[in-house]
């Protein structure tokens, strides 16, 4: 029967939300997170970071960090990881206990329960069964970071470090009884128009507005099924225009416009399609407008994997494992698929396809943010019972 100290795992949680660390500045959470495990019996020579930062377009003050035991009965290695980094909304959050929730205490503030929660998880584990003295299988803890601006710390993890678990489990999200074994694979699209400036008063005939370019090629996405939620017989997706910087004053025919958008689907290559059909309508746009002189504007498009789909099947050894941790715990797991993307999507993609799991967060990214007591604390017994594995 599974022992847990509620106490200490709620005052953990509040502990772990109040330290602020955002993506990219993560460094106190890891710092946090590692005077905690070595005052609780963590050798030190166990605990490492990788260089995850430096290797990301983002930067940052510190890499994944990694946690590897020997453990003291055999059986194959066990990997329970989190994110540490919040958005930025959570900044300045000082968490406050509400009854069975925990709320941020300023109005203007998002909490940070995603993904500080998921730390408390794992952090948890270990330190009950440390302090509880409970056997458990080799174990490797993983806290990476950037998971908020990418998934990019779990992309350029150094996986060497990680002794090569054979069952891994991820914490992030709501409800703990949902197993995610599948997510959606995107793209990043980075949509570049040049047009031709010219004075919009004296001679607009002279110039070609990159606005109205990327109004035509639009408008056609949109009129074609392209854009937003997209159905093509069986094949489902999503694309969405995100981001548009362009202008700098009203005198001026648009010269230049920056579009920075996404494609999604659990299928790559009808992903592949649905940034194709976007290609084809902004080089279509491009060509569509000319100026007096019969100039055209020119475009520059590129794509990125932001990461891919994956889907663990449901009779696999690490999701079967999960649904009897659940179960153990009086939970009713259900093997699910998500549209978001997770850590997992990378980790699979390194040979190490992760179960993801809920602790609790409800409104995630907003100032109504906030995080279910019991849902965590079910989330801390499935952590648990998964580490020692009973």
């Amino acid at each position: 029967m599974i022992r847990l100290n509620e106490g200490k795992a709620i005052r953990r949680v509040m502990d772990l939300i109040g330290i602020s660390g955002g993506s990219c500045r993560e460094q106190d959470v890891s710092v946090w997170l590692q005077k905690a495990m070595k005052d609780a019996g963590v050798p030190a020579s166990a605990i490492s970071t990788d260089t995850a930062h430096k290797k990301s377009p983002a930067g940052g003050t510190t890499g994944n960090l990694i946690v590897k035991l020997k453990g003291t009965i055999k059986g194959p290695r066990r990997l329970l990881m989190a994110h540490m980094d919040t958005v930025p909304l959570c900044d300045g959050c000082q968490p406050v206990r509400d009854g069975d929730w925990i709320r941020p205490k300023s109005k203007d503030t998002a909490l940070g329960g995603d993904n500080r929660a998921g730390c408390g998880v794992v952090l948890t584990a270990i330190l009950e069964i440390l302090s509880q003295g409970l056997d458990y299988p080799p174990l490797t803890l993983l806290f990476t970071v950037q998971e908020e601006i990418g998934l990019r710390g779990a992309r350029y993890l150094n996986a060497g470090k990680l002794g090569k678990p054979e069952l891994c489990f991820n914490w992030d999200g709501r409800d703990p009884n949902s197993l995610i074994t599948g997510a959606v694979g995107a793209n990043n699209l980075s949509i570049r128009i040049e047009g031709i400036a010219s004075h919009a008063g004296a001679h607009p005939e002279d110039g070609v507005n990159a606005a109205v370019v990327a109004s035509i090629a639009m408008a056609q996405l949109q009129k074609t099924g392209w854009h937003g939620l997209v159905r093509k017989g069986k094949s489902r997706g999503s694309s969405n225009l995100g981001i548009v910087h362009g202008g700098d004053a009203t005198n001026v025919v648009m010269s230049l416009v920056k579009i920075q958008a996404e494609a999604r689907s659990h299928d790559s290559n009808f992903r592949q399609e649905i940034v194709a059909a976007w290609r084809d309508a902004f080089e279509a746009a491009v060509k569509s407008v000319s100026n007096a002189s019969g100039q055209s504007g020119s475009l520059t498009f590129d794509e990125d994997v932001r990461y891919e789909a994956f889907r663990i099947d449901d009779h696999s050894e690490c999701v079967l494992v999960a649904k009897s941790a659940s179960a153990a715990v009086g939970l009713k797991p259900i093997p699910q698929v998500c549209d978001g993307g997770l850590d997992a999507n990378w980790m699979a993609l390194h040979g190490y396809p992760a179960v993801t799991m809920g602790c609790g967060q409800h409104e995630i990214h907003t100032v109504q943010e906030r995080l279910f007591i019991p849902e965590y604390l079910a989330a801390c017994k499935v952590g648990l019972t998964l580490a020692t594995g009973v």
